[in-house]
């Protein structure tokens, strides 16, 4: 008898071909016929490729690297793919380009995104269903062409030669993409309080509120010290003509009042009792502030590290995820009514009564 192993290593072509074929097929089959729980399968991918996509663009600054394809959409004048050029380092060059061909999966990962969107819950004819996909399909119509929109932008940064202005907005419109994706993902995710709970009070509200309005400042903040600082993207280009201890020390004062509206949301979360999954969020978006605030000082007095200052954007990125989060968490029934659409569809019929 010949071991599974051996025989699966050793079976024909036509055999894997038609493995292969299978699982296309049953991928496709989440796109085109989906549920919602395969939506919250595709969304949390839009959400992680979103978040990657602004790291990876970090890497991009943070390592010199903003011009090693000092054109676009071609690398080079000379060529399309990674090519040294004006005495830059051929890593620069591939660390920019692998960049963009990551942008590129974000694309196909959008496009799937919208896809499935718009053939979720088709056929159903209610108007109040008609409306929800409606306003769905503007959501995730959101994800393709915000990624368009990106790639222009990222080569309005490179033939500006990397300009503080451009490489500001080129962030902010990602992470207002990402926001998007957290917007989506919602959407699909689990119910956040349970019917019979009692209406969400007003002050956790207005506290979700702030929470994103004050993370949003803090990103913007952000760019400005980055920009005004010595990882502005290269040696030699623009930079913001600001003081860098001032600018660092309103960027660093913004995220104490954000860690106060962490702590405040939290003691208010405990004492209005919500559902386990709303208090961890609360709980995780105060670790994370506090995790941040303790790598930001620590980056400052050591000098401004690259490596310490890209796990700075990676905070930065987790708490605009958490605070969006919170945010939907905390208004359940304002983006979704997937769960009640599913579970009308794919609730049991009851028993027939017995016959006496």
């Amino acid at each position: 008898m010949v071991p599974a192993d051996l025989a699966s290593q050793t079976a024909p072509p036509a055999t894997r071909g038609w493995a292969l074929r299978r699982e296309l097929a049953r991928i496709a089959g989440l796109v085109l016929w989906p549920s919602a729980a395969s939506m919250r399968g595709i969304t949390l991918a839009m959400l992680i490729a979103d978040a990657g996509s602004i790291v990876t663009g970090a890497a991009v600054r943070l390592s010199e690297s903003g011009l090693g394809c000092p054109t676009w959409p071609d690398c080079t004048k000379q060529s399309l793919v990674a090519a040294s050029s004006r005495g830059d380092s051929l890593v620069h060059a591939w660390v920019e380009f692998g960049n963009r061909l990551f942008v590129t999966i974000v694309m196909i990962v959008a496009v799937l995104v919208f896809v499935a969107a718009w053939r979720f819950g088709r056929g159903e004819a209610k108007p109040e269903t008609a409306r929800e996909r409606t306003r769905l399909l503007w959501l995730a119509g959101v994800q393709p062409a915000g990624v368009a929109a990106q790639a222009v932008l990222g080569g309005i940064v490179v033939l500006t030669k990397l300009d503080p202005a451009t490489v500001s907005i080129h962030f902010l419109v990602s992470i207002a993409i990402l926001g998007a994706a957290v917007a989506l993902y919602a959407w699909f995710a689990d119910p956040s309080w349970p019917p019979g709970a009692g209406p969400v009070r007003p002050e956790l509200r207005w506290l979700s509120v702030a929470l994103v309005g004050v993370t949003g400042l803090m990103l913007a903040a952000g760019t400005v010290v980055t920009g005004t600082g010595p990882l502005a993207g290269a040696a030699d280009v623009p930079r913001y003509h600001l003081p860098l201890v001032g600018v660092t020390q309103f960027h660093a004062d913004i995220g104490w009042l954000l860690g106060g509206l962490a702590v405040a949301m939290v003691i208010a979360l405990r004492f209005a009792g919500p559902p386990p999954i709303v208090l961890r969020w609360g709980w995780l978006l105060l670790g994370l502030i506090v995790s941040q605030g303790v790598i930001g000082y620590a980056q400052y007095f050591s000098g401004l590290p690259a490596g310490l200052v890209w796990v700075h954007v990676l905070g930065a990125t987790l708490i605009c995820i958490a605070a969006l989060r919170l945010f939907f968490l905390l208004r359940p029934g304002l983006l979704r009514r997937a769960q009640a659409d599913e579970a009308s569809r794919t609730e049991p019929a009851p028993p027939a009564a017995a016959k006496g």
